[in-house]
């Protein structure tokens, strides 16, 4: 079978290095990072990567098995030379638009993209167009999409044993960009995608208008967003289900709840807790099934959705719709605040907010952490 050529374009924490900090955790299944990936799929072969910092790749080369000759500082010299079927973004988003167009324009044929999906929904607009008019696959870097339990947990729902799915509990909901995209991600997996319908968000971090010592946290200069804001609140999709976004404390939680039952994901755990109302006893809510699951590497499952899309034409479990709307999300949370808590009814329209921070290169660990 054909062996794909694949390129990185940002070597740092999740392009190449975060296999290092989670080594050894119980509840993560290597390879992690996009490189890892590659490195560990029998239908991809890693042959280039590119970053702006020459010892960051020095150290991703030893790594990968990258050859000094194929590290690039210039993504565009990469993609032109090394004609990449697969190109990972693994950037920070503020960068990633122009990349991911860019290599659809110039022959990738499928785009591995970090999360969040882009700094702007105009950007991410573009990267749709570009995307599509060009013929390539995409999928985000929200992993949980690509894992057997959370597949078990879609596959309970749908069955229709609880009867119908009726809300979404996420119980820690982070900071829009980096933590949010995962968790909408799920939720969106979970109700099958179905389009939302409004949104309805409140930024706590946002110190406008408060006394000086109320906080140093800037969130706004102009329509500029400078820093990457936790959020809490409410969405709901075209077929009624509710989903509740919540600063609560917890580590990676999420409960559906349906007519006749939930289903809690314990998610740095990796359980699965059923409770479902019994025929005798339908007022009693007790334990119930749960699928066995056999862990696996979520981002080896996201380089093989890829591969398959490549080798069959068919679409991927992800897409760069599924990503857009992703990305409407994060920007219908912090418009709703904006507005003063109102709801916004999505599609959004004429959204002028990017985010641009003001922050260096994230440091990568080069040696596994020790336990």
């Amino acid at each position: 079978m054909k062996t794909y050529k694949a390129a990185v374009v940002g070597c740092s924490r999740m392009g190449g290095f975060i296999d290092h900090e989670v080594i050894g955790r119980e509840t993560t299944v290597l390879p992690y990072s996009h490189a890892a990936g590659f490195y560990a799929c029998d239908r991809t072969d890693l042959v280039a990567c590119s970053d702006l910092r020459e010892d960051v790749m020095e150290r991703f080369g030893l790594l990968y098995d990258v050859p000094k000759e194929r590290q690039y500082t210039d993504y565009k010299e990469l993609i032109a030379r090394e004609r990449p079927d697969i190109v990972s973004v693994a950037t920070q988003p503020e960068h990633r638009a122009e990349v991911v167009i860019h290599a659809v324009e110039n022959g990738a044929r499928a785009i591995y993209a970090e999360k969040a999906m882009a700094a702007s929904m105009r950007e991410a607009a573009d990267m749709v167009e570009a995307v599509e008019r060009n013929g390539a696959f995409f999928n985000l870097g929200t992993n949980r999409r690509w894992s057997p339990g959370y597949e078990a947990m879609k596959d309970v729902i749908d069955s229709g044993r609880l009867g119908a799915l009726r809300s979404i509990i996420i119980y820690q909901n982070t900071s829009l960009f980096n933590g949010s995209s995962h968790n909408f991600d799920i939720a969106q997996r979970l109700n099958s995608d179905h389009a939302v319908t409004w949104v309805q968000g409140h930024l706590p971090e946002d110190y406008r208008g408060a006394p000086p010592n109320a906080g140093d946290f800037r969130l706004l200069e102009g329509d500029r967003l400078l820093e990457d804001p936790s959020a809490h609140g409410i969405y709901q999709a075209e077929n009624g289900v509710t989903v509740y976004a919540l600063l609560a404390g917890r580590r990676s939680e999420f409960e559906a709840v349906c007519e006749r039952g939930v289903i809690t994901a314990i998610d740095p755990e990796q359980r699965w807790l059923v409770r479902e109302r019994s025929e005798d006893a339908p007022e009693v809510m007790g334990p119930g099934e749960f699928p066995e699951v056999e862990p696996a590497s979520t981002t080896l499952n996201l380089i093989e959705d890829l591969v398959h899309s490549l080798d069959t034409g068919e679409p991927e479990r992800g897409g760069v719709r599924v990503a857009y709307a992703n990305n409407e999300l994060l920007f219908a949370f912090i418009e709703s605040h904006l507005r003063g808590g109102a709801r916004v009814e999505l599609p959004l329209k004429d959204s002028k907010l990017y985010l641009l921070r003001d922050r260096a290169p994230r440091q990568p660990l080069y040696e596994p952490r020790s336990n």
